[in-house]
């Protein structure tokens, strides 16, 4: 069974950083693009970066510059360092991966953490 774990969430200031960090686990053959995904109240989710299994990366216009996506392969991680941060930044974060298991390639998501910037 795979799994998506992420950690690093919490309640900073506007203007401080936080490094959010996803580990996948269990019969991974192998791990295409990784994503981070956001979900505002009452807002719909939204992309916030991608990182293919090559490096490349994309993200969206609301974070360029203040945000920035990166993987380890070797350890199934992905981190999205988040500088910057602004009170419209708040939301649950979740991390999406595109996995090959038991020949298929599927999308698989973790549970979210939180982070909250206040004013």
């Amino acid at each position: 069974q795979v799994q998506l774990v992420e950690s690093g969430g919490g309640l900073v200031q506007a203007g401080e950083s936080l490094r959010l960090s996803c580990v996948a686990s269990g019969s991974i053959f192998s791990i295409n693009v990784m994503r981070w995904y956001r979900q505002a109240p009452g807002k719909q989710r939204e992309l916030v970066a991608g990182i293919s299994s090559g490096g490349s990366t994309n993200y969206a216009d609301s974070v360029k510059g203040r945000f920035t996506i990166s993987r380890d392969n070797t350890k199934k991680m992905v981190y999205l360092q988040m500088n910057s941060l602004k009170p419209e930044d708040t939301a649950v974060y979740y991390c999406n991966a595109e996995i090959l298991v038991s020949g298929w390639w599927r999308q698989y998501w973790g549970q979210g953490t939180q982070v909250t910037v206040s004013s």
